[in-house]
């Protein structure tokens, strides 16, 4: 530990504002339009970078860069962060993180309900059991381990992680529908305080799927409180995003003001024709939350589709116990009866997308059995047609015959909406996707062009053709809003003693190009990004370095006043 303080003290000792350590720079970029992340107008200049820090930037003393970067006609900008990223098991198989690279990514935030860890050797024999195209051994217990492994392994981008709240719950309880005892709860909570100890941005929930939707909210407060104690903060796929949205925010405000932390929504949206009208009312609860002091926030994708499995489309109460149970219950003809007969209602208590969508809108695009594989690009309802059933029976064949969740697209939203939400000033984004690359494993299965374009997408569609934020803005709500958000340290602006992560992109030429029929097709327009102070892209290409490293939590116990506090107020933001 002594050695990290020396380190970093070494390393600010070289750093003086507006000005360059006297040997130069190791990287030098040169002639940009910089947009240091603050939303301010950018100011054209120089970024000059010596070991993993920026040490100057605007206008840099002169002297020798071992390498530089013209940047003459593009924009400079501090990396981009993606604020829900699935990159869990991808970058086990592929460090490069291609899709999210080549859109000037530079750091990627797992958690989404479930994490790498902790785990039990329970745990680890279901996940064994369970994997799909991409296949790994389990060498680690805790979720500090997990990040340690990637970063051991090399990656090119910069990763962290909150704790899954179903994870920890796995940990005590099963996946069973139960509620914790006392001191199954206090077992669950000292599960949260070791993970925030060992890094973890704070809990992350998942609610509309089991075992994580059996949480009732003191659990998750709980929870909460001892995340916030640590200086981490609560992030949720809420209870609902349709029929219940502006309950399922309430939710998360009560559990944000009676745990005392800070609470973001993971991608905000109205689901289903019938609730689109209700994102004026879910903005407005959020807003008036802000104003009465609360932090809440929230993440969003740039498409009108999600994607997401199966699950999502029959009610939880059949899946207690894990997809093994679940599949034997669809086998059991009056467990089947009921379960089609609560898929086709529209007040079955669960949050039913395929209803949503419509089989029409549910595209299939990802199997773990290679035999239906080649259903890949169809939707339910040509499936079941083809096999002459209802696409409730097919859905339930689908997991069935498959054994696992099946992924699929769900056309859910509107258009303006999705449009409308890049401007809220409270608004980052997230892909919900993994890192991936045409090639490999990623070519068995399909996927959501999210995961190639989301980023790109914002900066060509919304800022440059449609201008409903201008790229001042973007730029800080891909950088320094969800950094500030996270509790960085020294990561999100373009600032001298910060982090050197930084992107070289052309606003004008910036463009996505992945769709849902063809969505495996990179982003263009990002020609530099440098993780670290070492360039991971050049020219638009990888290259051969791995700098990414494990960004950590406010409570991480490696920080000089990292840790725990009595309550989550006793920390600054």
């Amino acid at each position: 530990m002594r050695r990290l303080f020396a380190a970093t003290a070494l390393a600010l000792a070289f750093v003086t504002t507006g000005a360059a350590a006297p040997t130069g720079y190791d990287l030098l970029i040169r002639g940009g339009e910089i947009y240091d992340g603050s939303g301010s107008a950018p100011l054209r200049g120089d970024v000059g970078i010596r070991g993993d820090r920026i040490v100057c930037v605007g206008t840099c003393p002169s002297g020798p860069a071992r390498k530089t970067v013209d940047a003459a006609g593009q924009a400079v900008a501090p990396g981009f962060i993606n604020m829900l990223s699935w990159s869990t098991q991808s970058l086990i198989q592929d460090g490069r993180g291609l899709s999210e690279l080549k859109q000037g990514v530079t750091l990627q935030v797992m958690g989404e309900g479930s994490s790498m860890g902790p785990w039990t050797p329970q745990m680890k024999a279901a996940e064994l059991q369970r994997q799909g195209d991409i296949r790994y051994p389990i060498t680690w217990t805790t979720l500090d381990e997990y990040l340690r492994h990637l970063e051991g392994r090399g990656v090119s981008l910069n990763v962290a992680s909150f704790v899954g709240a179903e994870t920890v719950r796995v940990n005590v309880l099963g996946e069973g529908d139960v509620d914790p005892t006392p001191e199954q709860l206090a077992r669950m909570r000292k599960i949260v305080v070791e993970a925030m100890e060992d890094g973890a941005m704070g809990v992350g929930s998942s609610l509309i799927y089991a075992p994580g939707s059996f949480a009732e909210t003191d659990e998750l407060v709980a929870l909460v409180t001892e995340a916030g104690r640590c200086g981490g903060f609560y992030v949720s796929h809420m209870r609902s995003e349709g029929n219940r949205l502006i309950e399922a925010v309430d939710e998360l405000i009560e559990i944000s003001r009676r745990s005392g932390a800070p609470a973001e929504i993971y991608h905000l949206k109205a689901s289903g024709r019938s609730n689109w009208p209700k994102l004026d009312e879910a903005i407005a609860r959020i807003e008036a939350a802000r104003a009465s002091g609360l932090r809440i926030t929230a993440d969003m994708y740039t498409y009108p589709a999600g994607s997401t499995g199966l699950d999502a489309a029959m009610p939880t109460w059949v899946q207690a116990g894990g997809v093994e149970q679940w599949i034997g219950r669809l086998q059991d003809p009056a467990t089947r009866a009921r379960v089609k007969a609560e898929m086709l209602s529209d007040n079955g208590g669960f949050e039913n997308l395929m209803r949503h969508a419509g089989p029409e809108g549910t595209l299939l695009v990802g199997f773990k059995n290679p035999k239906l594989k080649h259903l890949t690009g169809k939707t339910l309802a040509e499936v079941a047609k083809d096999r002459g059933v209802s696409p409730q029976d097919a859905a339930m064949d689908l997991v069935i015959e498959d054994g696992s969740r099946v992924q699929v697209v769900y056309f859910l939203m509107s258009e303006e909406n999705v449009a409308r939400q890049t401007a809220l000033p409270w608004m980052s984004f997230g892909s919900d996707a993994e890192a991936r690359a045409p090639e490999g494993p990623f070519l068995l299965s399909s996927t959501h062009p999210r995961a190639y374009g989301n980023f790109s997408r914002l900066l060509a569609k919304y800022v440059r053709d449609e201008k409903r934020l201008s790229l001042s803005e973007a730029v800080r709500k891909l950088s320094a809003l969800p950094a500030h958000n996270l509790g960085l340290r020294e990561r999100g602006r373009l600032e001298p003693g910060w982090y050197a992560d930084v992107v070289v992109f052309d606003p004008a030429k910036v463009q996505d190009h992945a769709t849902f029929e063809k969505p495996q097709q990179f982003s263009t327009g990002v020609s530099h990004v440098v993780v670290n102070g070492e360039l991971a892209l050049a020219d638009g290409e990888a290259t051969a370095a791995r700098p990414g490293r494990v960004v950590r939590g406010r409570g991480w116990t490696g920080w000089p006043d990292g840790g725990c506090r009595a309550k989550a107020s006793d920390w600054t933001w």
